[in-house]
């Protein structure tokens, strides 16, 4: 049997050469692949935080808005366990504020006599200790007023669909932090409480300022950058100064006590 002569096969240094062409071609897919993971990466985390942020601040718009709000013919007595906006500012120049937001509702059972009762809830929002590698995060509880007792009932043991313990909402939070304001577009401070010498103003609070700031729970700067973050009364001890690798994002508010002024 006659073999044709103008059969031929791949050479040695041929072979190397298509190898050497394929793993360049190679090297450069996954080059662009990792860089446009990398960057989807980043986009994706900075939406996360943005999204977490302004989550919890919808939160807390819509629980501010009801501070003070009762239902006409509400018949619990108040007192000063009742303050529809108590702020408590950090003590340590660190996150976070607190506040305590107080409002009324009502109950309705049709197999009760009468079928509607009236109610009286607190919510809360504070800063505690955040996961691992987290310092801070934001918790939420709500609870209802006791009138038979005169106090605010565990949030997990009075029969109620609408309470709640302490609980984790945001982590990674870096400061949050409430300034009432009355009437005259002034700060109230220090915010009213019960006993202070603003007491007289509980009902003059007309816009609270909201201010969170969270940062990202992995580097996401390939190198350590210089971030300054200013706090709501320019308070050179509260603002943020510091030198790392985080993404931070920085969420503000002015949301209207709507209900206050109808005291």
């Amino acid at each position: 049997m006659k073999y044709s002569k103008s059969i031929h096969g791949l050479t040695l240094v041929e072979i190397l050469i298509g190898i050497v062409v394929s793993t360049i071609i190679m090297t450069a897919m996954y080059g662009t692949y990792s860089a446009v993971n990398s960057s989807y990466s980043q986009v994706t985390d900075r939406a996360k935080i943005s999204q977490s942020n302004r989550n919890v601040i919808g939160m807390i718009v819509r629980d501010i808005r009801m501070a003070g709000f009762k239902y006409y013919g509400d018949t619990i007595a108040t007192n000063n366990q009742h303050i529809p906006i108590l702020i408590t500012r950090s003590t340590t120049n660190k996150c976070c504020d607190r506040i305590d937001i107080v409002y009324g509702d009502i109950k309705y059972n049709p197999a009760a006599n009468p079928k509607t009762t009236y109610v009286r809830y607190k919510v809360t929002y504070s800063g505690g200790v955040g996961n691992s590698p987290c310092t801070y995060g934001v918790y939420k509880a709500k609870v209802r007023w006791n009138s038979a007792s005169s106090s605010w009932d565990n949030g997990d043991s009075d029969n109620d669909d609408k309470t709640y313990e302490r609980q984790l909402v945001v982590d990674c939070v870096e400061d949050l932090e409430f300034v009432p304001i009355d009437d005259n577009g002034k700060v109230i401070d220090p915010a009213p409480t019960a006993t202070n010498a603003n007491k007289s103003k509980i009902y003059n609070i007309k816009v609270v300022d909201v201010l969170i700031t969270s940062r990202s729970i992995q580097n996401f700067y390939k190198t350590s950058k210089s971030r300054i973050i200013e706090s709501l009364l320019a308070n050179a001890q509260r603002k943020i100064n510091i030198n790392d690798k985080y993404l931070r994002d920085t969420v503000t508010v002015s949301v209207n006590t709507r209900n206050l002024g109808l005291q």
